[in-house]
């Protein structure tokens, strides 16, 4: 049995639905690798400083202690989310 799509409308070129591209960019998943271009763009990613971006709650990204940002967002053994 053929499995039907929950999507319709327009395709990008690879045949994702751009409605469900819209709804993985909302999900962690899509914002860790927004975060993740910001970092290449500022110089930091994999260069080994500690430091992430982090959101803030005004929506703007800023540097931030990689522990530090990833305990305020519940990851971590102590984590007081768990």
């Amino acid at each position: 049995m053929a499995r039907t799509s929950n999507h319709s409308g327009p395709k990008y070129a690879n045949g994702n639905y751009k409605s469900y591209q819209k709804a993985y960019d909302k999900m962690k998943i899509g914002r860790r690798a927004e975060l993740n271009k910001e970092n290449r763009k500022r110089g930091t990613y994999g260069n080994g400083d500690g430091k992430d971006v982090s959101h803030s709650k005004d929506g703007k990204t800023r540097l931030m202690i990689q522990s530090k940002n990833r305990a305020a967002n519940g990851h971590g053994k102590r984590s007081r989310y768990a």
